[in-house]
């Protein structure tokens, strides 16, 4: 399988990982609801590092061959869905963009005729 000295580098990657993180949360960088997603990916990650039997059930319950390329295959999945809650996100913040920039408009021609008036 993996060796042991591997495990404790991955597991020293694992650490950087999350501690990028928490210092992105704690710097106000990064949102909490939009780092669940990372920080459950990095959960995973270590669970696979400190388990590495699990990827090897996982590979022959899904029918591939071996376990670096289950490996792989729940990276692509996991990286898919990261983009797509990112892309929800984005998606949202463009409907909220656009309904301030119509409301801007609106404020802005109530201002003009308000001071014709006057």
């Amino acid at each position: 399988m993996v060796s042991f000295s591997l495990q404790i580098f991955f597991l020293i990657g694992i650490l950087f990982y999350f501690a990028a993180i928490f210092y992105l949360l704690k710097s106000k960088v990064l949102n909490l609801k939009y780092a669940l997603m990372w920080l459950f990916s990095g959960a995973i990650m270590a669970v696979i590092v400190v388990f590495p039997i699990i990827l090897k059930k996982f590979s022959v319950l899904v029918g591939i061959s071996t376990p670096s390329n289950a490996l792989f295959a729940a990276i692509i999945f996991f990286i898919l869905l990261i983009l797509m809650s990112l892309t929800s996100i984005i998606s949202g913040l463009n409907e909220k963009n656009n309904k301030l920039t119509q409301s801007l408009g609106l404020l802005e021609k109530r201002v003009r005729e308000l001071e014709k008036e006057l």
